[in-house]
């Protein structure tokens, strides 16, 4: 009898082990859902020096989408051959490029002779091509940022400062004008380099970094995802990225893609992890450990919104790890710091760390 007595315990301390991993897990997602996403976790950890970079200079290119910036960084030593384009976040702003406005990358790529090319805008776009305008039965949801870009935000936090009927009142199409428009019209205009680029991003941006990867290798050679969302699959990621994007201008997901169907899955990196391995890309794979580090100290409001969201990226990130892995994946270099929390200071310095292994291989 105490043999079995025995097992019960053992048996109901096993079962409430299991469901106090669940309990983690689930509050975790609730945290990532529920926050109050429009406040900017971008705070102290930005570069205090950043903003508008005079070295760059405005490229306005045209699209199905209507004329499109990019901001261009001409490499130090002139060349055309070594290019790389940097993806915004959730919010990226209408006027300039998180990257510029809150980091110093550009000017550390152009001294290690890359030239940086930074398309503006397409919050929420994940820079895929939608099936439809992403507004919510007509009607124009508005934007849940200022105007004019005044607002410096992460991810999936801040202020979107953009057009608020582009994307809504006509369709996304930011993987045709990223592979497309923008990269003929960097080679007939500038004389860049139409192949063997590299491309890098934070969360939206890094998710999407692999995908232009996987599906137009002979442009991208080389890719670099930041705190991305690389297993979207993953049940509750849908719905996740459902309230993040109504909250970064009110898009509506069901536009981009229906769930679980073909297109849906094309956009999933850990779905699509075998293209990777097919096409020799060279990766760069990093997330915070959501734990603050230094800079982060002074700004608790930062904090309490930029840990779950670098626990979620966190958690997809080390799902498309073991992905890799089962499938003897030798093409990627894993970056995971003991610190970092979803802001602009954990990813300038994930650029800082790539950046000898974007130069040795790409041009």
């Amino acid at each position: 009898m105490r043999g079995v007595i025995g097992r019960k315990t053992q048996s109901g301390r096993l079962r409430s082990r299991k469901a106090g991993s669940w309990l983690k897990r689930s509050v975790l997602m609730s945290l990532a859902i529920l926050l109050p996403l429009g406040v900017s976790v971008a705070g102290p950890g930005a570069t205090a020096s950043a903003a508008f970079n005079p070295d760059g200079f405005d490229f306005w290119v045209d699209s199905s989408m209507g004329p499109i910036k990019s901001r261009i960084f001409r490499a130090a030593d002139g060349n055309t051959g070594r290019v790389v384009y940097a993806l915004d976040g959730m919010r990226a702003r209408g006027d300039i490029s998180g990257w510029e406005h809150e980091t110093e990358v550009a000017r550390e790529l152009t001294k290690w002779n890359i030239n940086v090319v930074m398309p503006v805008g397409g919050p929420s776009s994940f820079y895929a091509d939608w099936n439809a305008p992403g507004n919510w039965l007509g009607l124009n949801t508005g934007s849940s940022g200022s105007v004019n870009g005044s607002s410096s935000g992460s991810a999936m936090t801040g202020s979107s400062g953009w057009n608020e009927t582009l994307g809504k009142n006509n369709t996304y199409k930011w993987e045709t004008f990223l592979t497309s428009n923008l990269r003929s019209a960097l080679r007939d205009r500038l004389g860049f380099n139409p192949n063997g680029n590299g491309v890098f991003g934070l969360s939206m941006g890094g998710s999407a970094a692999l995908t232009l990867a996987a599906y137009h290798p002979d442009q991208f050679r080389y890719a670099g995802s930041y705190s991305g969302y690389l297993n979207i699959s993953a049940p509750g990621m849908r719905e996740a990225l459902r309230v993040a994007m109504i909250s970064a201008g009110g898009y509506n997901i069901d536009a981009m893609a229906p769930p679980w169907g073909p297109q849906w899955l094309r956009m999933d990196p850990f779905v699509f992890a075998p293209r990777l391995i097919g096409n020799g890309t060279r990766l760069w794979v990093a997330a915070g450990s959501a734990l603050p580090g230094p800079a982060d100290a002074s700004a608790p409001l930062d904090i309490l919104q930029g840990t779950p969201l670098e626990a979620l990226a966190l958690v997809n990130t080390r799902a498309f790890q073991v992905r890799m892995a089962t499938l003897g994946a030798t093409n990627v270099t894993y970056s995971f710091p003991s610190v970092g929390i979803h802001n602009w200071h954990n990813w300038e310095s994930e650029v800082y760390r790539m950046i000898p292994d974007l130069s040795a291989n790409i041009g």
